[in-house]
């Protein structure tokens, strides 16, 4: 395969990937993008390279001060930016989960995000893939199911109550491995060292009246 046709191959498969993609410097500065990101950004590609990911991704606080995204206090808790830090800090993929707020045309719209970065070397230079995945189906899920406070059995959209286990398998083919937490490992060892002790401690005999 020549190298043109390499590299066409290779921005088609960017392109073909429906999350967010881009590549940023250590400012997060994008230095390329795929073509999911470009509808959500929906401006010129020479507008877009070289600012900074929030500028271009209408963050709401990305021009709270003069010197633009990645310089307001609020800039300091942001999970793109810092995900991106630690990424190129420790040199390894960093994915966290986050909620983002974006003002497209005036307007203020909140999504549940899955963040990855991803340290990489090209020509001598270091970047970070930065993969942004809607996730706001699965944060709705969550706050969606009917659980049962009694018992916490939950329920599906067929009306059927099941536990939690059960239910998390059949909608996402996800497996549980049990275990205790602090608090329930302490109380079933009482409750045992209890057991062990009424064992060997026989009840007293009740003492017979005498005439």
């Amino acid at each position: 395969m020549d190298e043109n046709r390499e590299r066409e191959m290779l921005r088609a498969m960017f392109d073909a990937l429906p999350s967010l993609v881009f590549v940023v410097d250590h400012d997060v500065r994008i230095q390329e993008y795929n073509a999911a990101a470009s509808v959500l950004m929906a401006v010129e590609r020479k507008s877009v390279l070289k600012r900074r990911a929030g500028e271009i991704l209408h963050c709401l606080h990305a021009h709270d001060v003069a010197e633009g995204c990645g310089r307001a206090p609020f800039c300091e808790d942001c999970m793109i930016r810092n995900a991106v830090k630690e990424a190129f800090r420790g040199n390894q993929v960093v994915r966290r989960r986050s909620r983002i707020e974006l003002v497209r045309d005036g307007n203020k719209t909140e999504i549940y995000a899955l963040i990855t970065a991803s340290p990489f070397s090209f020509q001598g230079e270091t970047h970070a893939l930065l993969v942004i995945e809607d996730i706001r189906e699965m944060a709705e899920l969550y706050r969606m199911v009917p659980i049962c406070a009694v018992c916490g059995k939950v329920r599906d959209d067929k009306e059927s109550w099941m536990r939690v286990e059960a239910y998390f398998k059949s909608s996402w083919d996800l497996d549980f491995s049990h275990g205790f937490c602090p608090d329930c490992f302490k109380s079933e060892v009482d409750k045992m060292n209890a057991y062990e002790k009424a064992k060997q401690d026989p009840p007293a005999e009740t003492g017979k009246a005498r005439c």
